[in-house]
Formats: structure tokens, C-alpha cells, sequence
């Protein structure tokens, strides 16, 4: 699939907004913290997708009914769905400035990954965190995600990346007062 950048500007991937904060304090200091003893920008990345992916649970699978879009939130609560645990992991990527898109495939509901930018190239990564039958895993050759379309099913890969969140995704997660609700008002499509 031929990725297709929403923004030509590249510096456009490595700023922060409302739901990217990179420069607040907590997620300047993960960022740091994770950069301590890691080799290259490589080893960075794949340090901070192994943080999110596995030691921020999806609420969903935890059963955490805490809403999160705010990456500095998503630290600070241990907690988010795939689109906020996309957030986070674009932010701590852009605080060490990779360039971070966001990105989305759609199933039952759109689903949020990110895609990193290395050699030229982008490469999806999706940080949702692991569980049975589940086994995304950070790659730069050939790509490890979480869920693969099934296109008979309706099933695909949006190809747009996209440097803020969608404003559909965004719209969702900040009016959700729970995840229950926010369950219920995921979006289908963007």
C-alpha cells in the first residue's frame, strides 16, 4: 500500500498540538528517560513503542472505563484506547524528533496505529498492546500490526497519514465521558 502524506511539509509530523503534547513536562521526561542507554534514534523508537505497547493497557482489555486523548494523559493515567495510546507514542517519538504520523485502518470501527519515518520511508507501527491472537511488534521490514484488513469483509487500510489526530477521532474521544460511552460513538468510517 502507498502511504500518502496529508501534509507535505515534514516538519508538519514533528509538531506538537492539543492531543501531542510532546512538550509537556511528564512526557519531555518519559521521552528522556527512555533515550538513556539507547544507541540511535532506531533503538529509541523501538524503546518507546515497546513503553506504550506494554506498559500503558488498553482500557478495553483492562476494563478501565477512564477516557484518554492527551498524550501527556495517557502517561499520567496508564491508560488509553488505540488512538490515544497512538497519541502518546507519537509524541514521545516526536519529543526525540522522528517524524510520527497518525494513521488508520478501518474494521467494525476505525482503528488507530501511527507510522514512523526512517530511510526515506514510512513504516505503520500499532502500539494497542498485545493479548491473545494479538501480536504487533515494532519493524522496519515488513510490518508487524496488530489486525489485518480482510477487504471481503469491507475491511481496509486508510493510506492517508495524517501529522494532527482526524478531527472525526478526536471529536469522539473528547466527548466521551467513559469508555462505555465512548464504545458506543466510535466511528465506522472516516
Amino acid at each position: 500500500m502507498q502511504l500518502i502524506q496529508k501534509t507535505a511539509d515534514l516538519s508538519a509530523y514533528l509538531a506538537a498540538d492539543e492531543a501531542i503534547d510532546h512538550h509537556h513536562p511528564l512526557v519531555r521526561e518519559t521521552a528522556a528517560r527512555l533515550a538513556e542507554g539507547v544507541a540511535d534514534s532506531y533503538e529509541y523508537a523501538r524503546a518507546a513503542f515497546e513503553f506504550v505497547r506494554d506498559t500503558i493497557p488498553h482500557s478495553q482489555d483492562s476494563g478501565d472505563p477512564r477516557v484518554t486523548w492527551r498524550a501527556s494523559d495517557v502517561l499520567e493515567q496508564g491508560t488509553g484506547i488505540c488512538y490515544a495510546k497512538a497519541h502518546v507514542l507519537a509524541a514521545l517519538l516526536r519529543a526525540e524528533d522522528i517524524p510520527t504520523a497518525l494513521c488508520y485502518q478501518k474494521f467494525d470501527v476505525v482503528h488507530g496505529l501511527v507510522a514512523v519515518r526512517f530511510n526515506g520511508a514510512w513504516h505503520r507501527q500499532d502500539p494497542r498492546g498485545n493479548k491473545p491472537g494479538v501480536d504487533a511488534q515494532f519493524s522496519l521490514d515488513g510490518e508487524r500490526l496488530a489486525f489485518l484488513p480482510d477487504p471481503k469483509s469491507n475491511e481496509l487500510d486508510y493510506p492517508v497519514l495524517y501529522a494532527e489526530p482526524h478531527p472525526t477521532v478526536l471529536g469522539v474521544l473528547k466527548a466521551a465521558p467513559d469508555r462505555p460511552y465512548l464504545w458506543k460513538t466510535l466511528p465506522i468510517a472516516l
